[in-house]
């Protein structure tokens, strides 16, 4: 415990920490990361094929199409630039994040590109290709059999080698610029420009950290768009029922089978209020729509867009029970490529109990006839 000396009467005190070699490495490594996003291109929005009798538009925000392959690359841009502007993120010391996969692969890439080294504190049931990517670009996997203990040992590796916890949970929605600066939601709302329905009637996503949907909502807010935003969530995970509730302190004993999203504790960057609808996705729902989704468009994706899809084509299901027209906007948010042993695989499906045959059949008796079935 320190004493606080008093300051003589009528002395300035001038205490100067500017370090003139830090200065340059952060310039340098802010710079690099901004020159990241110049070279990198948009994003595409691809159709979902619904009969055009209906009058509705049914999108994939495709951010598999990123360098890293996934949604994660944007969050873990914004992280690192929030990270080295704070002065967190030092040379030579390591960033730490928890993570199950998708943010710590992006969160490797740049923390390679700025040249300092990377821990992934991830579930042991973390998918053997995304642990691969991880070290692909240079950062080291560190496994938690328990996944509730991945923000306790990130924090303790934190301090045990004096490099920065990232903490995507805390920080992901406050890192994102949400009132533009070509984020997800302005970059959707350029694309649909030329549309018949320019302005979608819902935007679907999905929470890991709970940064995009508050992104989106918050945007649509601050353009005063009429656009509504829903939430879709996987089985073994709390957002749904915090929401509901309205208990932030409401927790899962489990975590998620649908990697990337579904959180056993609602977390500090999920933002409740912003929202407006929620929907509680069966895991073996989400694996059905990324199969349907395949058949659909060719292009296979990872469990946690079809939880998404699974909840757009229930409004779509809606909206033309309803005579509406419009458009519905989701998100394709990795490569399936990811996920071959696990939702692309009938021995997963069968080790985990899940028969997709159900949903699979309401996905196509919705397309064939326009009515979800009761």
């Amino acid at each position: 415990m320190s004493t606080i000396q008093q300051t003589p009467s009528g002395v300035t005190l001038d205490v100067d920490h500017s370090d003139a070699a830090y200065r340059g490495w952060l310039k340098e490594a802010v710079r690099k990361v901004q020159a990241d996003a110049n070279r990198s291109a948009d994003t595409h929005l691809l159709r979902f094929p619904l009969p055009e009798q209906w009058g509705i538009d049914l999108y994939l925000k495709d951010e598999s199409t990123h360098p890293t392959g996934s949604l994660k690359h944007r969050l873990a841009r914004s992280l690192f630039l929030y990270g080295l502007c704070n002065g967190w993120i030092r040379p030579g010391r390591p960033v730490i994040e928890a993570s199950s996969g998708s943010t710590a692969v992006s969160e490797a890439y740049f923390a390679k590109l700025i040249g300092v080294p990377f821990i992934a504190v991830m579930p042991r049931t973390t998918s053997a290709e995304k642990c691969r990517l991880i070290e692909f670009h240079g950062g080291q996997c560190h496994f938690v059999d328990d996944s509730r203990r991945m923000y306790e040992e990130s924090a303790r590796l934190a301090v045990e080698t004096g490099g920065h916890y990232m903490d995507q949970f805390t920080y992901a929605e406050r890192a994102t610029d949400w009132r533009g600066n070509n984020n997800i939601a302005e970059s959707i709302f350029r694309q649909l420009k030329l549309e018949r329905f320019p302005e979608p009637a819902w935007i679907v996503a999905t929470a890991g950290t709970g940064g995009t949907s508050a992104t989106l909502a918050r945007y649509v807010h601050y353009m005063q768009h009429d656009t509504r935003i829903c939430v879709a969530d996987p089985e073994n995970s709390c957002f749904f029922e915090g929401w509901t509730t309205g208990d932030p302190d409401v927790t899962c004993d489990c975590g998620s089978r649908i990697e990337g999203i579904g959180r056993p504790r609602m977390e500090p960057s999920f933002v409740p209020g912003a929202i407006d609808r929620m929907m509680k996705v069966p895991d073996a729902a989400s694996v059905a729509a990324v199969r349907a989704l395949e058949r659909a468009i060719g292009r296979k994706a990872g469990g946690s867009t079809g939880t998404g899809l699974w909840s757009a084509l229930k409004i779509v299901a809606e909206m033309v029970a309803e005579g509406r027209q419009g458009s519905v906007v989701t998100l394709l948010c990795d490569p399936g490529d990811r996920y071959l042993d696990k939702y692309y695989s009938d021995v997963w499906l069968s080790e985990q109990g899940l028969d997709i045959a159900p949903y699979s059949a309401e996905i196509e008796q919705l397309l064939e006839t326009g009515v979800w079935p009761e």
